[in-house]
């Protein structure tokens, strides 16, 4: 049986990156990818994703 996989899309503030992604890997959450912000801010973005319940 194929895996279920649920995705959430983080803001990252650059200042507490690590805290931010240590927080949601403990509930679970795998770091997928990071990308720049909409429209060029300093801002980025984190893609992740996590396993779903049957």
């Amino acid at each position: 049986m194929a895996k279920k996989w649920e995705y959430a899309t983080v803001p990252l503030l650059v200042h507490a990156t690590k805290q931010i992604l240590d927080t949601w890997g403990e509930d679970g959450w795998e770091l997928v990818q990071v990308v720049p912000g909409p429209n060029g801010s300093e801002q980025l973005v984190a893609y992740l994703k996590r396993e779903k319940d049957a």
